[in-house]
C-alpha cells in the first residue's frame, strides 16, 4: 500500500490588515500536504503561526521527517504518536481524512456518522484599531449575529463601547489576545457585563493564568492560547469556562474530536476557531461547529482570493464548502 507525499507552502494576501495586540498580518502562508494512494488524492492545510515558534519551513520540514511513514501506509492512529500537536500534524491529519473517504466512496461526515454541516453563524472579527474606526467597521457588520472584538490593554472599553454602540444586537466575543493583566479583568467586569459581552477570549498570557484559579467572572472566559491538546485539559479546567479547539493547535481533527468530548464532560463551553486561512482549513473544522456553541470560522473571508469551491459567508452565516475542495 504505496502512499506518495507532497507539501508544499502557498502565500495569499488579505483584503485588508488584521490587527491583534500582537501586531498586524496583511498576508498568510499556508502549508499544504497532499497525500496520493491508487490515483485518488486527500489533502489539508496548516497555518504556521509564529506565535508557537512556527514557520512554513519548519512546518514543512516536521511533515517531510515522516515522508518514509507515509510511504509505508501511515494512518491517522499511527501519525498521533509521530508528530506533535500543531500546523504539520494538521495538515496531515486533514489529508488522511480526505484520502480515507474518497478511497472509500464516502464522505468524512458519514465516516462520523454525522450529517453534512449546512450553514452555521460565525463571529466576524473586528480587527484592532483606534475606537472610532473599530465602530465604523462594526456599523458595516451590525446585522451580524455575532462579532468579534479584538482589543489591547490600552483602551479596551473604548474600544467595545464603540463596537457596542454602532452594533446594538450582536452577541459579542472580546479578544484581548494575552493583552490583559489581572488587576486589569477584574476591574473591567462590570463594564463587560453592562456591555453584554458573552465570552472573554485568552485575557491573560497564557503563563500567566494562574489568577484565574481564584476569580468568579461575571462573563466567562475561553482558553485559546492556554490550551492546545488533551494534556491541558485538567489544568484549563480549573481556570476557565470554555475553550477554543482550532485544528492547526489540536494537530488535526482526530485530536479535535477527543478535545470537544473532553471539554464537554468537564461541563465546560466550546468555541471552534481557526487561524486566518483558507477554505481548505475550514472544511473539517465545520464538523466540529455542529456541536459547539461558539463558532469562530471567518478565516477565509479575510482573504483577497480564496479556492473557487470554498466557504461561503454573508453577514455571519457561513456556509459549507463544495466536497471537490474536501470530502466534507
Amino acid at each position: 500500500m504505496l502512499q506518495t507525499l507532497s507539501c508544499a507552502a502557498e502565500r495569499r494576501r488579505l483584503k485588508a490588515p488584521f490587527r491583534i495586540s500582537r501586531g498586524v498580518k496583511t498576508e498568510i502562508e499556508a502549508v499544504v500536504a497532499t497525500i496520493d494512494r491508487d490515483g485518488v488524492t486527500g489533502r489539508g492545510e496548516g497555518i504556521p503561526y509564529a506565535r508557537y515558534h512556527e514557520d512554513s519551513r519548519s512546518v514543512i520540514d516536521q511533515i517531510e521527517s515522516v515522508r518514509s511513514q507515509v510511504r509505508a501506509g501511515l494512518d491517522r492512529p499511527g501519525l498521533m504518536g509521530l508528530l506533535p500537536p500543531g500546523a504539520a500534524r494538521n495538515a496531515l491529519d486533514c489529508a488522511l481524512w480526505d484520502l480515507e473517504a474518497r478511497l472509500a466512496g464516502t464522505t468524512v461526515s458519514a465516516m462520523l456518522g454525522r450529517p453534512r454541516p449546512g450553514s452555521c453563524v460565525t463571529a466576524l472579527t473586528i480587527s484592532l484599531d483606534a475606537p472610532g474606526r473599530m465602530g465604523e467597521a462594526a456599523a458595516e457588520l451590525a446585522d451580524a449575529p455575532l462579532l468579534k472584538v479584538k482589543v489591547d490593554g490600552l483602551d479596551p472599553e473604548a474600544q467595545i463601547a464603540a463596537v457596542r454602540a454602532a452594533a446594538p444586537a450582536a452577541r459579542l466575543i472580546v479578544d484581548p489576545n494575552e493583552g490583559w493583566s489581572l488587576d486589569l479583568l477584574k476591574d473591567l467586569q462590570p463594564f463587560l457585563r453592562a456591555a453584554r459581552v458573552d465570552l472573554v477570549e485568552q485575557p491573560l498570557p497564557s503563563d500567566a493564568d494562574e489568577g484565574l484559579e481564584a476569580l468568579s467572572p461575571l462573563v466567562p472566559i475561553c482558553a485559546d492560547e492556554s490550551f492546545h491538546s488533551g494534556a491541558d485539559i485538567e489544568r484549563v479546567s480549573g481556570r476557565y469556562q470554555c475553550i477554543n479547539i482550532k485544528l492547526d493547535k489540536s494537530g488535526g481533527l482526530t485530536h479535535a474530536l477527543e478535545l470537544q468530548a473532553m471539554a464537554r464532560a468537564r461541563g465546560m463551553s466550546v468555541m471552534i476557531g481557526c487561524m486566518v486561512c483558507t477554505s481548505l482549513s475550514i472544511a473539517p473544522a465545520l464538523l466540529l461547529a455542529q456541536d459547539a456553541d461558539f463558532v469562530d470560522l471567518d478565516g477565509p473571508l479575510w482573504l483577497a482570493s480564496d479556492h473557487p469551491d470554498g466557504v461561503g459567508g454573508q453577514g455571519g452565516i457561513l456556509t459549507a464548502s463544495g466536497e471537490t475542495l474536501w470530502r466534507l
